[in-house]
């Protein structure tokens, strides 16, 4: 029998949070919601971004940043994996950066051993002027330069993180997967206008399933954070979903799904790769 036939469902689950200025509060409430993800039978949860902290102070996460490998914040992810048996994507952690003033927003994949297996770091950095509405993720944040998918399980992983979502070159780059993984804290204004429509073709345009991990909800430090985390199967159906608030997301990756959608409509087939003639009439 052809291996990809007989590869199992997935249970997967997408943590939405609605984090604090405070680590410890926010690492109490994740694992909590990890434990409700584990008690539902999910194999793979995924965290929103800044999972650990939101800040008034965007310099707050500078002076927590880690050194790759070792840190309180990577040695929790560690430690919950391993409890749990549990694939968890970390969301975002702030890891040092080359930059001395600055850190890398990495998403990092623990096994269910805790090992750390795959480290992505934010290409695309958020900015955003929206009347009183200013946001510069350049100021602290250095971005990163590799696209990455990491193998869960038998299921072909891409990995991606909030502001990435609005650049399909960076999906097309991770070549044929099954799963598209989405940290995120959209703003309110961006979210309402654009979040599940973004999700929604970026499930369709790579015939996969995506599943994004929100913040969603009024933070302490002032900021509104759109939520409806969300489970989307390679058809565009939104299978699941979560408006506002804490809250686990969840939902079966299927290979049968996946098989009938790309039979159904081979697009990757009839992709055209290489270069275009571009032509340009006065």
């Amino acid at each position: 029998m052809d291996k990809e036939k007989e590869r199992p469902s997935l249970r997967a689950a997408a943590l939405q949070m609605v984090s604090t200025p405070r680590v410890a509060d926010n690492l109490a409430t994740a694992e909590r919601l990890l434990e409700l993800a584990v008690d539902s039978g999910a194999r793979l949860a995924v965290l929103p971004e800044y999972f650990a902290i939101i800040s008034a102070d965007a310099r707050e996460k500078v002076r927590l940043r880690e050194r790759f490998g070792a840190g309180p914040i990577q040695d929790w992810l560690a430690r919950q994996a391993a409890r749990l048996g549990l694939w968890i994507v970390g969301g975002t952690v702030p890891l040092e950066a080359d930059v001395p003033d600055k850190v890398r927003n990495a998403c990092l994949v623990h096994a269910p051993d805790g090992r750390c297996v795959a480290r992505y770091d934010k290409i695309h950095l958020f900015g955003l002027r929206h009347g009183e509405e200013v946001y510069d993720e350049g100021e602290t944040i250095e971005p990163g330069e590799a696209v990455v998918t990491v193998d869960i399980e038998g299921w072909t992983v891409g990995l991606s993180i909030c502001y990435d979502l609005r650049f399909p070159e960076l999906y097309r780059a991770m070549g044929l997967v099954d799963l598209i993984v989405l940290p995120a804290a959209f703003t309110w204004t961006t979210g309402r206008a654009h979040w599940e429509v973004l999700l929604r073709a970026r499930a369709i345009e790579n015939q996969c399933y995506v599943l994004a991990a929100a913040q969603g909800g009024r933070h302490e430090a002032g900021r509104r954070t759109w939520g409806d985390s969300l489970f989307v199967d390679p058809w565009g159906e939104v299978l699941a979903s979560l408006p506002e608030g804490e809250g686990v997301v969840q939902g079966t990756l299927r290979r049968e799904r996946l098989d009938e959608v790309r039979a159904r409509l081979p697009a990757w087939q009839h992709r055209r790769e290489g270069s275009f003639i571009r032509r340009v009439y006065a």
